[in-house]
């Protein structure tokens, strides 16, 4: 049975790498995609693999990967091995940008999209305390942080607001229901 491509989205400072690992801890079928990412190492956050814009061109103009898109000045890229992984039976999360969605959704019919959300104020302190963004640079994120989906796109929406454990059950109860005892 092969796996799926799952996408947690949602604005910067929800908490989706925090989610991701979460899951990937709490539920043995579940692994991540490493994403290639324009952007300098040692930034923290996700697992990331930095690569140079004429990398990533390069890399893009040879079929490297599966999606791409641009967001927040930087290139993102999966790679198109995932595929491979999918293919044997592993449920993979990656974090997406909202606006790449439809291009996920062709190219990975099976897409499962976890929506995660939090209040103005726990962003702002998420986006605060990472300290990889500028004063500016937050409030443009929080302006962006209500984007709506675009239609078309299926999705399930998750709070992140409170404890971490809340929302990695939600998570698992949308995911594997089937492990869910009655």
């Amino acid at each position: 049975m092969a796996g799926r491509l799952i996408a947690i989205v949602g604005p910067s400072g929800v908490g989706k790498d925090s989610v991701m690992e979460a899951l990937v801890v709490a539920h043995p079928r579940l692994g991540l995609v490493k994403r290639v990412i324009t952007r300098p190492e040692g930034l923290g956050g996700e697992d990331y693999e930095p690569v140079s814009t004429t990398e990533f061109e390069s890399r893009k103009a040879r079929g490297a990967f599966a999606l791409d898109w641009p967001a927040h000045g930087l290139l993102y890229g999966i790679p198109k091995t995932v595929h491979d992984d999918l293919a044997k039976g592993h449920d993979l999360l990656v974090n997406l940008s909202r606006a790449v969605l439809p291009a996920a959704q062709k190219a990975f019919p099976d897409l499962v999209t976890l929506r995660l959300t939090a209040s103005d104020a726990t962003l702002r302190a998420r986006l605060s305390g990472r300290g990889r963004e500028t004063a500016e640079d937050i409030e443009q994120r929080l302006k962006r942080a209500d984007f709506p989906m675009l239609a078309g796109v299926t999705y399930t929406d998750l709070s992140n607001d409170g404890a971490l454990d809340e929302t990695i059950a939600a998570a698992l109860a949308v995911l594997y229901p089937e492990d869910v005892l009655t």
